[in-house]
């Protein structure tokens, strides 16, 4: 019987979990700890960092895990990076869970940047009114660009103030639809969304309200990720772990 590990942290995560667990596939499911309020799991959880590829090909091999999943967000590059090394190290299999890419659509206005410094840059100039779908990673960044009223939307109320010196706050958590994206968008006046290519249905609504309303949207492109064997759907990771499983038993391991 497999022993997985599961990196998680996203929508497609949670629904692996229960497919996984339906199956009485044997499962860990791994949060970074950003969240304060993750949703209950029906596997075992733990929560934290491992210290880096090493730390993780240690854990993978002390706990005797036989296949590693990352379902972590396209853009958790470091963490995605160090699965695909720790695999290779511990020996492990490994495969990818990720939401295909977000792609325009007519009507679309989108300006393409390599990553959020260059978002920050492109809003030198005039104050504007600005959704920053980003989450809460990155608003300090945006300090450079005081000049705006920033919309940011969290899944938790934060700690501390968010350092912008002109925003407002939603606290909310997706997946949310057109409508209201549209109706948040014309209550807040917003000129120009700035968003990172997660893909996926869950945070998809701001793109087509964007497009609704005709807004520029400032899309971050995705990191680059080591070469790893990606699938889209929860249940072809389930047909891996089969294939994998069958071909153990037929090596008697």
């Amino acid at each position: 019987m497999p022993k997985v590990l599961l990196l998680g942290g996203t929508t497609e995560a949670s629904a692996l979990a229960g497919l996984l667990a339906g199956s009485g596939v044997d499962t860990t499911l791994s949060y970074a700890g950003r969240t304060a309020s993750p949703r209950a799991q029906p596997v075992p959880v733990r929560v934290g960092g491992f210290g880096g590829a090493d730390g993780l090909a240690d854990w993978l091999r002390e706990n005797r895990v036989t296949h590693l999943i990352d379902a972590t967000h396209p853009f958790a590059a470091t963490m995605s990076a160090n699965a695909v090394a720790a695999a290779r190290l511990a020996g492990t299999p490994l495969i990818a869970l990720t939401r295909p890419a977000w792609a325009p659509q007519q009507g679309d206005r989108w300006s393409h940047v390599a990553d959020v410094g260059a978002a920050v840059s492109g809003l030198a100039g005039p104050a504007r009114r600005i959704m920053l779908a980003l989450g809460r990673m990155h608003v300090a960044e945006f300090v450079a660009q005081p000049q705006h009223h920033y919309l940011l939307r969290f899944v938790d109320a934060p700690e501390a103030a968010p350092p912008l010196p002109r925003h407002s706050l939603v606290v909310d958590r997706g997946p949310f639809t057109v409508e209201g994206d549209i109706r948040l968008m014309r209550e807040h006046a917003i000129e120009v969304v700035v968003c990172k290519n997660a893909g996926g249905t869950g945070a998809q609504a701001k793109l087509a309200a964007a497009r609704e309303l005709g807004l520029p949207v400032t899309m971050i492109d995705r990191p680059a990720i080591p070469e790893r064997h990606e699938v889209h759907d929860p249940a072809d990771v389930l047909q891996w772990l089969d294939h994998a499983a069958a071909s153990i038993a037929e090596r008697g391991v």
